[in-house]
């Protein structure tokens, strides 16, 4: 990683673009030219403290994530974007595969839906971004490791996403459903390589998924309930929404319950207390 080099294209990048080519208002009294620091980490959806750190060049190796986001939030160009992964110590990602950065305008959603938990995941189920009351509700799947923060393989290989509790019939049509969202993804980036790894591996390493796999058949998504099991609160049975964000195949899922249930007020619980008092990730 070069972080100096890396520092003086992030600042270059951002002194370069008016805050009207990204919807702000730059106001009489800016004495910067092109966009703030705190800009930027709106845009990208990081801590302003991150963004100073990596303008300085002492900054940590940024994520895939992070330099996706940041790579949108600056308006690179692919060259540009390339450039800034290989400083970063990265490969770039091969132009049409799944995108993983999140557009500044669905952050900005993301972050306003506070009663609500909302998850926001790629076309083939990578967590990219969740809400506080997501993580109070499912725990900070942002600890899972990077390359294993994706809700199917984390569900049938894994260990990390135990609060969700299904019947067999629920975990069959979930499965069912999650072959149909690889198969999508596979239809429409067949070049992705990450995506190919995920398939292998789900395929030679479950029995169940492999069996669905190789049926050939595709179902449609629906809403449906969600039963979760959390360690403060007990066993709740929530409505699970999909919301389709088609210009990049991500979807958002929104968790809520009826008005005056006991869901309803363990929710409530949950936006007063937060993590704090929450059980590590299983």
């Amino acid at each position: 990683m070069d972080r100096l080099e890396l520092a003086r294209v992030l600042k270059a990048a951002r002194a370069r673009i008016a805050p009207a080519e990204v919807g702000l208002t730059a106001g009489p009294r800016r004495r910067v030219t092109g966009l703030r620091r705190e800009e930027v980490a709106l845009l990208a959806g990081v801590s302003v403290e991150y963004v100073v750190r990596l303008e300085q060049g002492r900054g940590s190796r940024p994520s895939t994530q992070v330099l996706n986001a940041l790579s949108h939030a600056l308006r690179l160009e692919p060259d540009e974007r390339d450039q800034v992964f290989r400083l970063a110590g990265s490969a770039p990602p091969p132009l049409g595969g799944i995108e993983m950065s999140i557009r500044p305008s669905v952050l900005r959603l993301l972050h306003r839906l506070t009663d609500l938990p909302t998850l926001v995941l790629s076309a083939k189920g990578d967590v990219l971004a969740q809400n506080p009351m997501a993580c109070a509700l499912l725990g900070d799947l942002s600890q899972w490791p990077e390359e294993r923060r994706n809700i199917i393989w984390q569900r049938i290989l894994g260990t990390g996403y135990a609060r969700m509790a299904f019947t067999p019939e629920e975990e069959t049509a979930w499965t069912q459903q999650s072959v149909s969202l690889l198969r999508t993804a596979h239809s429409r980036y067949p070049d992705d390589l990450s995506l190919g790894r995920l398939i292998k591996e789900l395929t030679s390493g479950s029995d169940r998924f492999r069996t669905i796999w190789d049926t050939g058949r595709s179902t449609v998504h629906q809403s449906m309930h969600k039963t979760i099991d959390h360690p403060e609160v007990g066993s709740l049975v929530l409505d699970c929404d999909t919301l389709l964000l088609p210009d990049t195949d991500q979807t958002m899922i929104v968790f809520s319950a009826a008005a005056n249930t006991r869901e309803a007020s363990a929710l409530d619980v949950l936006r007063v207390i937060g993590t704090q008092r929450m059980s590590p990730l299983p």
